[in-house]
């Protein structure tokens, strides 16, 4: 599933392949997990988040990564070894594409989500209930790709990451405000977004 090309302000040394991991444990259970603590080494892919990439993978019609990036959560690291191994590739660990951290939400049922971005509607700085600013977000995902058009060139580079980063990266892009960040139609599991 793709959510379609987006056309760069500017004019990259390389392409980006944006992907969310597939369907996770924490998705099956309705939690949301956001930090290192509960996110590192538990709440993996679910039996069908495994599905959805092997489907993925068995039609895969983006161009081909030659580098793959992806958060050290376990749903995250899943769903790019399973690329990697696809296509023959090592994998990058890279924090910076992490999970955004939900403060006191963390561990509770994920309908409060809405809640918190109706906040981000508001201001894109807000840190209530302790969760990450959508400007933190932004910042974080948008150096990962700023480093690699410092240390790569003509390379298609798969970044694999989370929901609200992901959509959080791709209003930066589009040089939206921020704080719309959820007026995008919502990434779904296993979905890419290619960088052109």
């Amino acid at each position: 599933m793709s959510n379609g090309f987006l056309n760069a302000s500017t004019q990259r040394r390389n392409r980006y392949l944006l992907m969310r991991h597939g369907h996770s444990q924490a998705n099956a259970r309705g939690l949301i997990i956001s930090t290192p603590e509960r996110g590192l080494t538990a709440f993996g892919l679910s039996p069908q988040g495994v599905s959805q990439l092997d489907a993925l993978l068995a039609d895969w019609h983006w161009p081909t990564p030659t580098q793959i990036l992806h958060s050290d959560f376990l749903r995250t690291t899943e769903t790019a070894a399973r690329v990697a191994s696809h296509f023959a590739l090592p994998l990058q660990r890279e924090p910076r594409l992490r999970e955004r951290h939900f403060g006191d939400l963390e561990g509770l049922a994920d309908d409060r989500y809405p809640h918190i971005w109706a906040l981000d509607a508001r201001s894109a700085e807000h840190v209530e209930h302790g969760v990450e600013s959508v400007a933190s977000v932004a910042g974080r995902m948008q150096a990962v790709i700023e480093a690699l058009e410092h240390t790569l060139s003509g390379e298609t580079v798969l970044l694999v990451s989370h929901g609200d980063p992901l959509q959080i990266l791709l209003t930066a892009l589009e040089g939206q405000p921020l704080s719309r960040h959820r007026d995008r139609e919502p990434l779904a599991p296993a979905s890419l977004t290619v960088l052109s």
